[in-house]
């Protein structure tokens, strides 16, 4: 393919529609998760509901991306969704504190799943030149769920209850996978399903070659997943009924910058596009740990989600670029174990400094714009250490 008329056919705005409703489907019940699992008696684990989830993904994707590079892209995105549905509708049966954190390890093979079949898929059907571009468009739609889930959580909890919104993520998760069975299949040597696939050797766990996008997806999705666990108490200390105000707010403003950095990182190069990122990410956190009102709060929002909108399509072209095509989806489970591997950490961490105390917010904010600074730090460090830096377009 060489012009974008044949890269953005009907085939990727079919992935792109599937993308949408995969992440409003996960994304609309974490605004209440921490008080469904108050209600449960579980408040003292609210470090785990995101942890687990992201453990249960990262564990996972060493089977998706040889899945994805032996049996297909599609079965491995189908599985994702599939797995979302059968949560959303067990949530309301498994109603206890044991039985919510083993369904948020389970609902976490999800996202191990489906997402990196989906970048996969991408890279297989555009040419080099719009790696970044197409990523961008395939971002925006991912955050355009996301930002509508996280809007539509809240009330929909409130005027349906919780088994309510549990059953609407099942739906929409359905939604991704009907659309997904009107696409075809984008790798080539395809291979039949067998147990085999499903016994993973030390040398199909990570892709060497991607290892510098991998530091760098764990260090900055640090704060990502502390945002996640932090916020929606953080939200309601400053009077939002919404818990998902946050959200809504910085993922919008991440819709804005997600195809203009794609395409930036297409025409500058990758690593310059990062650089930025992590400048502007380290001073969002800062500018966050000093917010004491709902103005500032909704401004921190904002300026949190231009960097993190500039993070995911340059990062995985990258990836892309620094992959060979045959690894593929290996390259992708690579990148994406970081992600989880920084997201459970944030999670972690940020519970343990936040300890349920309403004084430590700027502690546990601030932690994360150090490990942003790191991020940059590396970055400047590699792209002077003489090493070849995969980018295909520098």
């Amino acid at each position: 393919m060489t012009g974008k008329k044949r890269t953005y056919n009907l085939q990727f705005w079919l992935l792109c529609a599937s993308s949408f409703t995969f992440s409003m489907s996960f994304n609309m019940i974490i605004p209440e998760l921490p008080d469904y699992l108050t209600s449960l008696g579980g408040e003292d684990y609210k470090g785990l509901f995101i942890s687990l989830f992201t453990l249960a993904a990262g564990l996972s994707r060493p089977f998706s991306g040889k899945m994805a590079d032996k049996v297909g892209r599609i079965p491995v995105m189908i599985f994702g969704s599939v797995v979302c549905i059968v949560c959303g509708l067990l949530y309301p049966v498994l109603s206890n504190v044991a039985g919510f954190l083993f369904l948020r390890f389970f609902h976490g093979f999800s996202t191990g799943f489906k997402p990196t079949g989906t970048t996969a898929y991408v890279a297989d059907i555009v040419p080099v030149n719009v790696r970044g571009e197409a990523m961008g468009y395939l971002g925006f739609f991912t955050t355009l769920g996301a930002a509508l889930g996280n809007a539509i959580g809240s009330p929909i909890a409130s005027a349906y209850s919780y088994n309510g919104l549990f059953l609407i993520s099942s739906v929409a998760a359905l939604l991704s996978v009907l659309v997904l069975i009107g696409m075809k299949e984008s790798l080539v040597n395809k291979e039949k399903f067998s147990f085999n696939h499903l016994m993973v050797r030390k040398n199909e766990i990570f892709e060497s070659s991607v290892w510098p996008a991998f530091i760098i997806m764990a260090m900055s999705y640090f704060s990502f997943g502390m945002i996640l666990t932090v916020i929606p108490d953080f939200s309601s200390s400053l009077g939002f009924a919404n818990k998902g105000i946050f959200f809504t707010y910085f993922t919008l403003s991440s819709l804005l910058v997600r195809i203009i950095a794609g395409r930036a990182s297409d025409k500058y190069g990758r690593v310059i596009v990062l650089k930025i990122t992590y400048v502007l990410l380290t001073l969002a956190l800062v500018y966050l740990g000093m917010v004491n009102s709902r103005t500032a709060f909704i401004i921190a929002a904002f300026f949190f989600g231009i960097p993190m909108g500039m993070n995911y399509p340059t990062i995985f072209a990258w990836t892309i670029d620094l992959s060979d095509e045959r690894y593929r989806g290996k390259a992708m489970a690579t990148v994406y174990i970081a992600l989880e591997l920084g997201i459970g950490a944030g999670a972690v961490i940020s519970a343990w400094i936040y300890d349920n105390d309403n004084t430590q917010f700027p502690a546990t904010f601030w932690t994360g714009a150090v490990t942003a600074f790191l991020s940059l730090v590396y970055l400047v460090w590699y792209s002077g250490s003489g090493k070849p830096s995969g980018d295909v377009l520098r």
